[in-house]
């Protein structure tokens, strides 16, 4: 006999879209935003929310999205790494990573952009400790930190 799966509704905001289909309930927002809505610039690193390369906002609190499931977004305003653009302008933080090369590959650079948005929204003026204690969720294999530090530091600074 088949089994029929049995989705459940999902209403948000997606990078200021409102966003209403089905999804399994045991689909982790991760997988919705890459396999249905094809948001693929939120990446996925370790699945289990050591290396924060997941990172998307969820009402201003950075969260990892392999550890949340897609329905916890209901009726909430999520955004990820491409609703932070303003067209062909780079978000401030955006631009900062790239003004002081702070990127190699790039896997773990939008986890880092979101948490350092979420963490500067509530922290305009950190000290650097408080900074480093900020995005601590996230992990990079390339850079040392030391560009990435630079970057966010240097938004603060203006």
């Amino acid at each position: 006999m088949e089994q029929t799966i049995r989705k459940a509704p999902l209403q948000c905001r997606v990078n200021g879209q409102q966003v209403e289909m089905l999804v399994k309930p045991w689909q982790t927002l991760l997988e919705v935003l890459r396999d249905e809505l094809r948001l693929t610039g939120t990446k996925e690193g370790c699945s289990n929310g050591n290396c924060g390369a997941c990172t998307v906002i969820i009402d201003g609190q950075a969260v990892d999205s392999c550890l949340t499931l897609g329905l916890e977004a209901d009726g909430h305003e999520v955004t990820t790494i491409e609703g932070l653009a303003n067209g062909a302008e780079l978000h401030p933080v955006q631009q900062a990573f790239m003004e002081n090369g702070a990127l190699q590959c790039g896997f773990c650079t939008p986890g880092f952009i979101m948490s350092t948005k979420a963490f500067l929204d509530k922290h305009p003026k950190p000290t650097e400790t408080e900074l480093r204690t900020g995005i601590a969720g996230n992990l990079c294999r390339c850079t040392g930190y030391d560009k990435i530090i630079k970057a966010i530091m240097s938004i603060t600074e203006k």
